[in-house]
């Protein structure tokens, strides 16, 4: 291996034609500069490696920002590099390398040279001549000026760099230093460390210390500005201070006064709690020495609004008049004896025992069912206000518990922007669809409402924008929910469950003549006289234009028809119309049921079966059929696991019961059997499907 040895101007070390390179990232190292730097991996091996030898290393920047990446291709490292010695090395607790790196001479790479755990580079030393001329002392005076203005202006850069760069005759030296200090992007520090030309090297490093120093230049005029937007902001302070203690003595009052004292005679009328009066109080002492303009002004005095608006002692007086009470829930609804049972027994407590704690309801059943509807009839009966909340859908916990005051526009949850608007202390509060809550990042709303529904703790209820406690065991509430299922057992212990069960349709009938009927009488304008639905037209549309455990349903097809008697009425074709059996199909069209069960029943291979679906129970037809074949099954109609086997548990124990049950021993012999659940769309599965089957190949083959 050859060696060079460094020109005279650089200093005494031999540096060889090939050098251990170590690949940098965003660090820059000049000639004659010292900078430490932390390396790691096969980094290591090649600084130990560099020390057991001459300590030289080569400095190359990568083009690439990735770290790790080995090997470097030649295109991905800069043509130009600095030879740097090792000055200390000293290794850490977690297996780094710390050392002290001195700079000696630019070279450029003539060759990658592969190799483990570490590559190496064919270089060339670039010698670098200096000028001595008078365009060069010029650039150096003009470059050493502007230098001396940047340390002036950044804050970051010591003073005792300016004495230093003075000091320096030679300009390449000059040059390197002071793109090793000022703060500029290592891109264009490249271009100074590949400019081997010292006359090209300070006309690039002027550029580049120019707009250094105009970033400076804009950095402390923006500084100054807003410096002076502080002072103006603190002068504007003092002197509404001394205007206001100027008012004061001539007995006037500003405005920002007349609104602090109005928070302050609320809040005595309001009789607070006392810890919602000791933090209304202090928010008012905080409101006082604020300016009306500032944003913190708006924020606190919405704080104030809310504590003094909240109903905190206002509430309802009960209606304890158990008859009058039976009454009014017997005059809005049909039937639902267990819901009305509970309010009657809640009344009859609160009569015994004033200070009794509200029961937390919660109704399960099918749509249309009126559970919310119930919700208001309970308010009414009781003499309270009413407020539902909509939960579906709800996925943040600050919905229910309200956001902290911190957040730009922060309000209130829903419990105390209920409570506010029923301006009282004891409403009847709906949660509706309670099994529909979500949670996300956010939060779970239904651990927030674990609070709320507890009896035991919701007597100090703390919304996160209030602060402060809130005694919800006055209000009533009731949840609503379609199914338990999808509710956390945690807060559905807390509920005191009540299903209520589809109507039957000798029900919907009653129910549909009561309040349906004469509901849509008035919703389209016309009159008893006007319009008559007889109970057989009655029952044809329950039975063959509606499947539904309630009623909504069944009052939309009744306002179809009323529609339709309307428009004959205002076109003058009709001056009033008794609806039959025949004229339902007129009104409403087609049967959208199929009502000709007896009809399929009482053909062989036909069974009827049970089954549970969202809206209460229904029927479940099994098709059995057979045809010339070898022992085939086929099922189809979206059958699960379950209901597969219980087909394969009937075929089996006909075909070991096939004398007793008359059906030919040899059936399955020379057939193949096709088994079908209609609605084929629909996935169906569960347990005790294994009579129906049984009874509809018994039917196909006897």
């Amino acid at each position: 291996m050859t060696e060079q040895n460094v020109p005279e101007n650089k200093n005494t070390f031999n540096i060889p034609e090939v050098i251990p390179i170590l690949p940098l990232h965003n660090v820059m190292v000049f000639p004659k500069t010292m900078i430490p730097l932390e390396v790691t991996g096969s980094a290591s091996v090649l600084v130990d490696e560099a020390m057991t030898k001459d300590r030289l290393v080569g400095l190359i920047m990568a083009k690439k920002e990735q770290e790790n990446i080995q090997p470097y291709a030649r295109e991905d490292l800069h043509a130009m590099g600095t030879c740097a010695v090792i000055l200390k090395m000293a290794k850490t607790a977690e297996n780094r390398t710390q050392l002290l790196l001195q700079g000696l001479s630019r070279f450029s790479v003539e060759e990658i040279i592969e190799g483990k755990p570490y590559q190496q580079a064919r270089i060339r030393l670039v010698d670098e001549k200096e000028v001595k001329d008078l365009e060069t002392e010029a650039l150096m005076a003009n470059l050493l000026t502007l230098f001396d203005r940047i340390l002036k202006l950044s804050p970051f850069l010591p003073p005792e760099f300016g004495p230093m760069a003075k000091s320096i005759s030679e300009a390449g030296t000059l040059a390197d230093l002071i793109a090793s200090v000022i703060n500029a992007p290592v891109e264009e520090k490249q271009k100074v460390l590949d400019t081997a030309d010292v006359k090209l090297r300070l006309k690039e490093l002027t550029k580049m210390v120019n707009h250094q120093m105009e970033v400076l230049e804009l950095g402390n005029k923006i500084q100054t500005k807003v410096k002076d937007d502080i002072d103006k902001n603190q002068r504007e302070y003092y002197l509404r201070q001394q205007l206001k203690a100027i008012r004061q003595e001539l007995g006037e009052s500003d405005e920002n006064t007349v609104e602090t004292d109005e928070y302050r005679k609320k809040i005595e009328e309001k009789n607070l709690p006392e810890e919602a009066k000791k933090e209304a109080l202090r928010e008012l002492e905080r409101l006082s020495r604020m300016h009306p303009s500032s944003a913190e002004y708006t924020v606190s005095s919405t704080y104030l609004d809310w504590i003094t608006t909240l109903p905190w002692h206002e509430a309802t007086a009960d209606n304890l008049d158990i008859v009058a009470a039976r009454k009014i829930l017997d005059e809005d609804h049909y039937g639902l004896s267990k819901p009305k049972k509970r309010i009657i027994e809640y009344l009859a407590v609160r009569k015994l025992k004033p200070d009794s704690k509200g029961p937390i309801l919660c109704f399960v059943g099918p749509p249309g069912t009126g559970k919310t509807s119930l919700g208001h009839s309970i308010a009414r009966a009781l003499g309270r206000k009413f407020w539902r909340i909509a939960l579906g859908g709800v996925r943040d916990e600050a919905e229910i518990r309200g956001h902290r005051r911190t957040y730009i526009g922060a309000l209130p949850g829903r419990i105390i922007q209920g409570l506010r608007r029923a301006e009282s202390n004891n409403p009847v509060f709906m949660l509706d669809e309670i099994d529909k809550l979500g949670s996300d990042f956010r939060g779970d709303p239904s651990s927030a409402l674990l609070e709320v529904l507890d009896p035991q703790q919701n007597n100090t209820f703390t919304d996160h924008y209030l602060d402060v406690p809130f005694d919800l065991s006055k209000v009533l509430f009731i949840a609503t929910a379609n199914m338990l299922d999808t509710i956390p057992p945690a807060l559905l212990d807390r509920l005191e469950v009540i299903e209520l069960t589809g109507y039957t349709q000798e029900e919907k009938v009653k129910i549909a003549e009561k309040y349906l009927i004469p509901r849509q009488l008035a919703e389209n304008g016309l009159t008893a006289s006007q319009f008559k639905l007889t109970g057989k037209a009655l029952s044809t549309i329950i039975t063959g234009y509606t499947r539904e455990a309630g009623v909504r349903n069944l009052e939309r097809e009744i306002a179809n028809a009323c529609r339709g008697v309307a428009a004959q009425i205002a076109e003058g074709s009709l001056k009033s119309k008794t609806v039959t059996e025949k004229d339902v199909h007129r009104y409403l069209g087609a049967v959208r049921v199929p009502t000709d069960i007896d009809a399929r029943i009482t053909r062989p291979g036909i069974a009827i079966g049970l089954a549970w679906t969202p809206v209460g129970g229904d029927m479940l037809f099994i098709e059995a059929t057979a045809m010339k074949g070898k022992k085939g099954l086929t099922l189809t109609g979206q059958l699960g696991d379950v209901m597969k086997e219980s087909v394969a548990a009937a075929l089996s124990f006909l075909r070991a019961n096939a004398c007793e049950l008359g059906v030919n021993p040899d059936f399955f012999e020379d057939r193949d059997i096709h088994i079908h659940v209609p609605t084929g769309a629909t996935p169906k599965d569960g347990p005790s499907a294994g009579v129906t089957m049984l009874t509809a190949l018994t039917s196909l083959l006897t």
